[in-house]
């Protein structure tokens, strides 16, 4: 089921990032801790009211100049032109996107600086809009602010609801009402859920949009040497071999210093929403121009949310001879680079020329077929009570972690809940040399693998510790 997106609108150092990070500071979910895959984040998962839905944060997208935002003209000495209706398209350019995007808005206000025309211009969009929109005075943290927020009822939105993100006042029952307005059923996928999705992802400009035509047969997407090109997550059927299949191409993703206002910042987000909902992720990486840091930023991203993945290494015609004999010290690389995810395969293909192309959806659906691969319980104990025997696990508070029992709980991806002793025991090291144990009798190639611990009681129950 998809889930409910909260969007955090408004100009300029009004605190959206502020209320973002006290929204989603307040969840409770397992944190990642495979090296590599932090990064900077437009947006994360929420929790309230047992609701969980995901925020996005516009922060960083500088609509108008200052002097514009706080309503006083530019002097004669200023570079801006008097008539700040030059910078109307970029402030509807934001709140459109995040009209589209979105299922709840967060119309973000600043009860210090008061009502300004941006603020209106951003009113006007959403009073039109068929989305619910909260109206939220931000920074009121006393009673006279509270008084003075009275003056952003004439944006004609409803209620104000006053709070101070910095300090958490007012956020709680901010939130009751979030809950209350979201869909109670988020819209279900539009295909079968047996039909694999496989989403196209890659920084700007490595051929995003040609590998899928190339895999269509046909001229689907407009393909330009101009990165950024693509601006929507688009589905496509495909047919390979009787097996249909669901191709989403999506926009590229940039580091966050690099996306342009508006538009750009939201290609993001919908290219990290067509991840959300892919089972096996084609991970383009540029033969040309190397690997980059963003590679990483973007493989972090397929880690982080369990999804399956092959990396094609395109524009492999365009390099000289003497880099395509050593391809294997190229894929070395492309490792290294890749090092928290050891279970990628590697392809080096070229979408133009079709080079190796047909190698694609065939590994792809190996790798689906290993995302829904599931253990006996049998073979499963088996082989945890030989990696234990071959490696015994090291004392921690004078104690040793003990294995009572293993089970496969979930497939896509797999995961594996180990009863235990005391999970506080479990070294990360030793949870690593787990996993590998895992995929030497059980590739599972191109896909995480999960191992949660629980501790055991001698009842046959088991328990969360408080």
């Amino acid at each position: 089921m998809a889930k409910s997106y909260v969007a955090i609108v408004g100009r300029p150092n009004v605190g959206k990032s502020t209320l973002f990070n006290r929204i989603v500071g307040t969840r409770r979910a397992v944190v990642s801790d495979i090296p590599g895959t932090t990064r900077d984040r437009i947006i994360d998962e929420a929790e309230w009211n047992d609701r969980t839905f995901t925020v996005v944060d516009t922060g960083g997208i500088e609509i108008l100049p200052d002097a514009v935002n706080e309503g006083r003209r530019p002097g004669p000495e200023s570079p801006l032109l008097e008539d700040s209706a030059q910078f109307i398209p970029l402030i509807r350019a934001q709140a459109e996107l995040a009209i589209e995007e979105a299922d709840l808005i967060l119309f973000l206000t600043d009860a210090i600086t008061g009502l300004t025309g941006a603020d209106r211009e951003i009113a006007e969009l959403l009073r039109r809009s068929n989305k619910p929109v909260l109206l939220v005075a931000n920074k009121a943290d006393n009673e006279r602010r509270e008084m003075e927020a009275v003056e952003f009822y004439e944006l004609g939105l409803g209620d104000v609801h006053s709070i101070s993100a910095i300090h958490g006042k007012g956020v709680a029952d901010l939130l009751d009402e979030v809950v209350e307005l979201l869909p109670q059923e988020p819209p279900e996928e539009e295909f079968d859920e047996e039909v694999p999705r496989i989403a196209i992802l890659g920084r700007p400009n490595v051929g995003k949009s040609s590998l899928l035509n190339r895999l269509l047969g046909e001229e689907r997407a407009i393909v330009s040497p101009v990165s950024g090109t693509t601006r929507d997550a688009l589905d496509t059927v495909l047919t390979w071999e009787g097996q249909p299949l669901i191709l989403i191409d999506t926009a590229g993703i940039r580091r966050r210093g690099k996306i342009e206002p508006g538009v750009e910042k939201y290609s993001v987000l919908r290219a990290l929403k067509a991840t959300e909902r892919a089972d096996v992720a084609l991970l383009l990486l540029d033969a040309v121009e190397g690997n980059a840091a963003q590679d990483a930023h973007i493989a972090g991203i397929i880690a982080e949310q369990g999804v399956s993945v092959v990396a094609l290494v395109n524009k492999w015609d365009a390099v000289s001879e003497e880099v395509r004999l050593d391809r294997a010290k190229r894929e070395e690389q492309v490792r290294d680079d890749l090092k928290f995810m050891p279970y990628v395969p590697v392809l080096f293909i070229s979408a133009l020329t079709g080079m190796r192309v047909n190698r694609v959806i065939p590994t792809a659906l190996e790798v689906m077929q290993a995302r829904y691969q599931r253990i006996p319980n049998g073979p499963l104990n088996d082989m945890f009570q030989n990696a234990i025997l071959k490696h015994s696990p090291p004392s921690k508070f004078g104690r040793k972690l003990r294995l009572y029992y293993a089970t496969q709980a979930a497939v896509a991806p797999p995961t594996f809940v180990l009863f235990v002793n005391d999970p506080r025991l479990m070294h990360f090291s030793y949870h690593r040399y787990l996993e590998n144990c895992i995929r030497a009798v059980y590739p599972f190639p191109g896909t995480p693998v999960r191992i949660v611990l629980r501790p055991y009681e001698k009842g046959g129950s088991s328990k969360q510790k408080k």
